[in-house]
Protein backbone atom coordinates (compact mmCIF):
# COMPACT_ATOMS: atom_id res chain seq x y z
CA UNK A 1 0.00 0.00 0.00
CA UNK A 2 1.13 3.57 -0.74
CA UNK A 3 0.89 6.73 1.10
CA UNK A 4 -0.15 9.85 -0.02
CA UNK A 5 -1.35 13.18 1.75
CA UNK A 6 -3.96 15.47 -0.13
CA UNK A 7 -4.32 19.25 1.29
CA UNK A 8 -2.93 17.64 4.49
CA UNK A 9 -5.13 14.49 4.90
CA UNK A 10 -2.92 10.93 4.36
CA UNK A 11 -4.59 7.61 2.76
CA UNK A 12 -3.31 4.44 1.71
CA UNK A 13 -4.30 3.33 -1.41
CA UNK A 14 -2.77 0.61 -3.83
CA UNK A 15 0.06 0.84 -6.81
CA UNK A 16 -1.43 2.38 -9.26
CA UNK A 17 -4.16 4.44 -8.06
CA UNK A 18 -4.10 7.84 -9.71
CA UNK A 19 -4.05 11.53 -7.59
CA UNK A 20 -7.95 12.00 -8.29
CA UNK A 21 -8.60 8.51 -7.46
CA UNK A 22 -6.73 8.65 -4.08
CA UNK A 23 -8.45 12.02 -3.37
CA UNK A 24 -12.04 10.30 -4.05
CA UNK A 25 -10.87 7.56 -1.64
CA UNK A 26 -10.57 10.82 0.99
CA UNK A 27 -13.73 12.80 0.07
CA UNK A 28 -15.27 15.92 0.75
CA UNK A 29 -14.22 19.10 -1.06
CA UNK A 30 -10.07 18.21 -1.21
CA UNK A 31 -11.33 16.06 -4.69
CA UNK A 32 -10.60 17.99 -7.68
CA UNK A 33 -13.43 18.47 -10.26
CA UNK A 34 -13.38 16.17 -13.52
CA UNK A 35 -15.31 17.38 -16.61
CA UNK A 36 -13.45 14.49 -18.79
CA UNK A 37 -12.71 11.77 -16.54
CA UNK A 38 -14.79 8.85 -16.01
CA UNK A 39 -13.86 5.98 -13.89
CA UNK A 40 -16.07 3.80 -15.62
CA UNK A 41 -15.26 3.82 -19.13
CA UNK A 42 -10.79 2.76 -19.38
CA UNK A 43 -9.03 5.56 -20.79
CA UNK A 44 -10.75 8.99 -19.94
CA UNK A 45 -9.74 11.62 -19.10
CA UNK A 46 -6.61 13.74 -19.56
CA UNK A 47 -8.65 16.37 -21.96
CA UNK A 48 -10.39 19.08 -20.02
CA UNK A 49 -7.55 19.73 -17.33
CA UNK A 50 -10.00 20.94 -14.65
CA UNK A 51 -8.28 18.40 -12.25
CA UNK A 52 -5.00 20.21 -11.97
CA UNK A 53 -3.08 19.86 -8.84
CA UNK A 54 0.24 20.84 -7.52
CA UNK A 55 2.60 17.94 -6.24
CA UNK A 56 4.57 19.77 -3.96
CA UNK A 57 6.73 16.24 -2.88
CA UNK A 58 7.19 13.54 -5.22
CA UNK A 59 7.54 10.93 -3.35
CA UNK A 60 9.65 9.60 0.28
CA UNK A 61 12.41 8.66 -2.22
CA UNK A 62 12.46 11.98 -4.46
CA UNK A 63 10.92 14.81 -2.22
CA UNK A 64 11.30 17.34 -5.03
CA UNK A 65 8.17 18.86 -6.06
CA UNK A 66 7.27 18.27 -9.93
CA UNK A 67 7.78 21.38 -12.21
CA UNK A 68 4.43 22.49 -13.01
CA UNK A 69 0.87 21.40 -12.19
CA UNK A 70 -0.49 17.74 -13.12
CA UNK A 71 -3.59 16.24 -14.64
CA UNK A 72 -5.09 14.27 -11.17
CA UNK A 73 -7.17 12.29 -12.88
CA UNK A 74 -4.02 10.55 -15.42
CA UNK A 75 -0.94 10.77 -12.90
CA UNK A 76 -0.28 8.00 -10.41
CA UNK A 77 0.51 8.30 -6.57
CA UNK A 78 4.04 7.50 -5.20
CA UNK A 79 4.88 6.41 -1.76
CA UNK A 80 5.33 9.57 0.65
CA UNK A 81 3.61 11.99 -2.53
CA UNK A 82 2.32 15.33 -1.16
CA UNK A 83 0.12 17.28 -2.97
CA UNK A 84 -2.22 20.62 -2.82
CA UNK A 85 -5.37 21.29 -4.56
CA UNK A 86 -7.43 23.66 -2.80
CA UNK A 87 -4.82 24.59 -0.39
CA UNK A 88 -2.67 25.81 -3.12
CA UNK A 89 -3.43 29.03 -5.12
CA UNK A 90 -1.56 28.47 -7.74
CA UNK A 91 -3.88 25.30 -8.83
CA UNK A 92 -6.97 27.19 -8.07
CA UNK A 93 -6.15 29.85 -10.28
CA UNK A 94 -5.22 27.50 -12.78
CA UNK A 95 -8.81 26.17 -12.22
CA UNK A 96 -10.36 29.48 -12.87
CA UNK A 97 -8.30 29.94 -15.94
CA UNK A 98 -9.77 26.51 -17.51
CA UNK A 99 -12.92 27.37 -16.55
CA UNK A 100 -13.08 30.30 -18.25
CA UNK A 101 -11.43 28.65 -21.21
CA UNK A 102 -14.44 25.76 -21.45
CA UNK A 103 -16.57 29.02 -21.29
CA UNK A 104 -15.22 30.70 -24.51
CA UNK A 105 -17.78 29.31 -27.18
CA UNK A 106 -20.42 28.32 -24.19
CA UNK A 107 -23.71 30.11 -24.63
CA UNK A 108 -25.01 31.41 -21.71
CA UNK A 109 -28.56 29.25 -21.93
CA UNK A 110 -29.02 27.82 -19.01
CA UNK A 111 -32.55 28.93 -19.07
CA UNK A 112 -33.93 27.14 -21.67
CA UNK A 113 -31.17 23.74 -21.52
CA UNK A 114 -32.49 19.91 -20.53
CA UNK A 115 -29.37 20.05 -18.34
CA UNK A 116 -29.87 22.46 -16.14
CA UNK A 117 -30.10 21.55 -12.46
CA UNK A 118 -27.76 18.55 -13.41
CA UNK A 119 -25.10 20.64 -15.19
CA UNK A 120 -21.43 19.94 -14.00
CA UNK A 121 -19.71 22.79 -16.09
CA UNK A 122 -22.58 25.00 -14.26
CA UNK A 123 -21.25 23.90 -10.70
CA UNK A 124 -17.94 24.51 -11.93
CA UNK A 125 -18.64 27.65 -12.94
CA UNK A 126 -20.36 28.56 -9.96
CA UNK A 127 -17.34 27.85 -7.90
CA UNK A 128 -14.69 29.48 -10.14
CA UNK A 129 -15.96 31.51 -12.55
CA UNK A 130 -15.77 34.52 -13.44
CA UNK A 131 -18.59 37.26 -13.11
CA UNK A 132 -17.95 38.70 -16.82
CA UNK A 133 -16.14 37.27 -19.94
CA UNK A 134 -12.56 39.16 -21.22
CA UNK A 135 -13.37 38.02 -24.81
CA UNK A 136 -14.84 40.06 -27.35
CA UNK A 137 -14.36 37.13 -30.96
CA UNK A 138 -17.57 35.61 -31.69
CA UNK A 139 -18.59 32.31 -30.48
CA UNK A 140 -18.78 29.08 -32.45
CA UNK A 141 -22.46 28.52 -33.54
CA UNK A 142 -23.90 25.09 -34.86
CA UNK A 143 -27.66 24.35 -35.35
CA UNK A 144 -29.23 21.92 -33.20
CA UNK A 145 -28.99 18.42 -34.96
CA UNK A 146 -30.62 15.37 -34.23
CA UNK A 147 -27.87 12.24 -34.40
CA UNK A 148 -30.31 9.36 -33.90
CA UNK A 149 -34.16 9.01 -32.64
CA UNK A 150 -33.23 10.12 -29.13
CA UNK A 151 -30.59 12.03 -29.32
CA UNK A 152 -30.16 15.67 -29.75
CA UNK A 153 -26.81 17.29 -30.91
CA UNK A 154 -26.09 20.83 -29.45
CA UNK A 155 -22.93 20.95 -30.63
CA UNK A 156 -23.16 25.07 -28.99
CA UNK A 157 -22.82 23.90 -25.95
CA UNK A 158 -20.18 20.75 -26.19
CA UNK A 159 -16.74 21.07 -24.42
CA UNK A 160 -15.06 18.34 -26.50
CA UNK A 161 -14.31 16.16 -23.34
CA UNK A 162 -14.99 13.13 -25.27
CA UNK A 163 -17.05 10.73 -22.86
CA UNK A 164 -19.60 10.10 -25.65
CA UNK A 165 -17.25 8.78 -27.66
CA UNK A 166 -15.59 6.07 -24.89
CA UNK A 167 -18.96 5.39 -24.70
CA UNK A 168 -19.36 4.31 -27.82
CA UNK A 169 -16.72 2.48 -28.43
CA UNK A 170 -16.54 0.61 -25.35
CA UNK A 171 -20.56 -0.41 -24.89
CA UNK A 172 -21.74 -0.51 -27.73
CA UNK A 173 -21.56 -2.50 -31.19
CA UNK A 174 -20.12 0.25 -33.28
CA UNK A 175 -19.22 4.09 -33.06
CA UNK A 176 -20.56 5.99 -35.94
CA UNK A 177 -19.83 9.96 -34.36
CA UNK A 178 -16.33 11.40 -33.88
CA UNK A 179 -14.04 14.45 -33.44
CA UNK A 180 -14.28 16.00 -36.82
CA UNK A 181 -11.17 18.48 -37.88
CA UNK A 182 -8.63 20.41 -35.59
CA UNK A 183 -8.07 23.01 -33.17
CA UNK A 184 -10.51 25.44 -32.42
CA UNK A 185 -12.82 24.22 -35.54
CA UNK A 186 -13.20 20.57 -33.89
CA UNK A 187 -16.39 19.72 -33.19
CA UNK A 188 -18.21 16.19 -32.29
CA UNK A 189 -20.23 15.08 -35.61
CA UNK A 190 -21.81 12.05 -37.21
CA UNK A 191 -19.79 10.98 -40.39
CA UNK A 192 -22.35 11.96 -43.98
CA UNK A 193 -26.07 10.81 -42.81
CA UNK A 194 -24.72 8.24 -40.10
CA UNK A 195 -26.89 7.94 -37.25
CA UNK A 196 -27.07 7.01 -33.51
CA UNK A 197 -29.23 3.89 -33.69
CA UNK A 198 -27.53 0.92 -31.36
CA UNK A 199 -29.20 -0.50 -27.98
CA UNK A 200 -27.09 1.72 -25.84
CA UNK A 201 -26.84 5.11 -27.37
CA UNK A 202 -28.66 6.96 -24.90
CA UNK A 203 -26.03 6.27 -22.55
CA UNK A 204 -23.96 9.05 -24.40
CA UNK A 205 -26.98 11.61 -22.56
CA UNK A 206 -25.63 10.53 -19.20
CA UNK A 207 -21.70 10.49 -19.59
CA UNK A 208 -22.37 14.43 -21.20
CA UNK A 209 -20.87 16.75 -18.26
CA UNK A 210 -22.91 19.71 -19.89
CA UNK A 211 -26.52 19.99 -22.22
CA UNK A 212 -24.57 18.94 -25.59
CA UNK A 213 -26.44 15.61 -25.93
CA UNK A 214 -30.07 15.94 -24.73
CA UNK A 215 -33.18 13.41 -24.48
CA UNK A 216 -35.57 13.99 -27.10
CA UNK A 217 -38.02 12.24 -25.67
CA UNK A 218 -37.86 14.35 -22.23
CA UNK A 219 -36.79 17.86 -23.88
CA UNK A 220 -38.73 21.28 -22.54
CA UNK A 221 -41.17 18.49 -20.58
CA UNK A 222 -40.28 19.84 -17.08
CA UNK A 223 -36.98 21.02 -14.78
CA UNK A 224 -35.63 18.70 -13.10
CA UNK A 225 -36.56 20.29 -9.97
CA UNK A 226 -39.84 19.68 -10.42
CA UNK A 227 -39.58 15.80 -10.41
CA UNK A 228 -39.11 12.94 -7.73
CA UNK A 229 -36.07 10.93 -8.89
CA UNK A 230 -36.69 7.22 -7.73
CA UNK A 231 -34.92 4.15 -7.67
CA UNK A 232 -36.63 1.69 -9.93
CA UNK A 233 -36.10 -1.52 -11.80
CA UNK A 234 -37.38 -4.15 -14.31
CA UNK A 235 -36.47 -7.77 -15.85
CA UNK A 236 -34.42 -6.28 -19.01
CA UNK A 237 -32.59 -9.19 -20.98
CA UNK A 238 -30.68 -6.83 -22.35
CA UNK A 239 -28.91 -4.38 -19.45
CA UNK A 240 -29.38 -4.26 -15.01
CA UNK A 241 -32.32 -2.85 -15.28
CA UNK A 242 -31.71 -0.64 -12.51
CA UNK A 243 -32.08 2.69 -13.42
CA UNK A 244 -33.50 6.35 -11.76
CA UNK A 245 -37.42 6.91 -12.76
CA UNK A 246 -37.71 11.00 -12.54
CA UNK A 247 -41.72 11.36 -11.58
CA UNK A 248 -44.36 13.58 -11.53
CA UNK A 249 -46.65 12.10 -9.67
CA UNK A 250 -47.72 9.04 -10.89
CA UNK A 251 -46.41 9.86 -14.47
CA UNK A 252 -43.08 8.48 -15.32
CA UNK A 253 -41.36 11.73 -17.45
CA UNK A 254 -37.57 10.28 -17.76
CA UNK A 255 -35.60 6.89 -16.68
CA UNK A 256 -31.49 7.74 -16.67
CA UNK A 257 -28.81 5.19 -15.46
CA UNK A 258 -28.42 5.53 -11.48
CA UNK A 259 -25.65 8.07 -10.50
CA UNK A 260 -22.97 7.67 -7.82
CA UNK A 261 -21.82 10.52 -5.58
CA UNK A 262 -19.53 11.93 -8.41
CA UNK A 263 -22.14 12.23 -11.05
CA UNK A 264 -20.86 8.52 -12.50
CA UNK A 265 -23.44 6.50 -14.22
CA UNK A 266 -23.30 2.93 -12.04
CA UNK A 267 -24.76 0.34 -14.46
CA UNK A 268 -25.65 1.54 -18.29
CA UNK A 269 -28.85 0.62 -19.75
CA UNK A 270 -30.49 -0.42 -22.87
CA UNK A 271 -32.79 2.30 -25.29
CA UNK A 272 -35.87 0.07 -24.56
CA UNK A 273 -35.74 0.78 -20.83
CA UNK A 274 -34.44 4.76 -21.59
CA UNK A 275 -36.90 5.37 -24.05
CA UNK A 276 -39.91 2.81 -24.33
CA UNK A 277 -40.37 1.89 -20.85
CA UNK A 278 -42.28 5.06 -19.27
CA UNK A 279 -45.43 3.43 -18.05
CA UNK A 280 -45.30 3.34 -14.13
CA UNK A 281 -46.85 -0.55 -14.62
CA UNK A 282 -43.32 -1.69 -16.22
CA UNK A 283 -41.35 -0.89 -13.31
CA UNK A 284 -40.64 -1.89 -9.32
CA UNK A 285 -40.46 1.28 -7.87
CA UNK A 286 -37.67 0.96 -4.77
CA UNK A 287 -38.14 4.55 -2.86
CA UNK A 288 -36.69 7.50 -3.70
CA UNK A 289 -33.23 8.13 -4.65
CA UNK A 290 -30.56 10.00 -2.25
CA UNK A 291 -30.09 13.51 -3.36
CA UNK A 292 -26.71 15.50 -2.19
CA UNK A 293 -28.19 18.89 -0.23
CA UNK A 294 -26.03 20.97 -2.31
CA UNK A 295 -27.89 19.99 -5.70
CA UNK A 296 -30.96 22.22 -6.80
CA UNK A 297 -32.86 19.13 -7.46
CA UNK A 298 -33.20 18.24 -3.25
CA UNK A 299 -35.24 21.64 -2.81
CA UNK A 300 -38.29 21.07 -1.07
CA UNK A 301 -37.68 17.42 -0.74
CA UNK A 302 -36.44 16.58 2.89
CA UNK A 303 -36.28 12.84 4.50
CA UNK A 304 -37.76 13.97 8.01
CA UNK A 305 -38.99 17.78 8.93
CA UNK A 306 -39.47 18.33 12.37
CA UNK A 307 -42.92 20.37 12.53
CA UNK A 308 -44.10 22.54 15.52
CA UNK A 309 -47.24 23.99 16.36
CA UNK A 310 -47.66 27.64 16.42
CA UNK A 311 -50.37 27.01 19.40
CA UNK A 312 -49.18 27.65 22.71
CA UNK A 313 -49.73 24.21 24.82
CA UNK A 314 -51.83 24.24 28.01
CA UNK A 315 -50.00 24.93 30.96
CA UNK A 316 -49.03 21.59 32.50
CA UNK A 317 -49.41 19.64 28.96
CA UNK A 318 -46.46 18.80 27.55
CA UNK A 319 -46.65 18.26 23.33
CA UNK A 320 -44.74 16.59 21.81
CA UNK A 321 -43.99 17.98 17.66
CA UNK A 322 -44.95 15.90 15.12
CA UNK A 323 -42.85 14.10 12.63
CA UNK A 324 -43.75 14.52 9.22
CA UNK A 325 -41.95 12.41 6.18
CA UNK A 326 -41.37 14.25 2.82
CA UNK A 327 -40.36 11.98 0.28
Amino acid sequence: MLKVTIDNLTVEVEEGTTILQAARKIGGKIVPPAMCYYSKLPGSGGKCRTCLVKVVNSSAKDPRPMGKLVASCSTPVQDGMVVQNITSPEAVEARKAIVEFLLINHPLDCPVCDQAGECDLQDLSFQHGMEETRTEEERREFPPIDIGPFVKLHMNRCILCYRCLYVADQITDKRVHGVLYRSDVSEISTYIVNVIDNDFSGNVIDVCPVGALTDRTFRFKSRVWFLKPMDAHRDCQKCSGNVAAWMFGNEIYRITGRKDQFGEVENFICNECRFEKKDLNDWIIEGPRKIKRQSVISSNHYEKMIKGSIIKPIEGIVETPKEEEHG
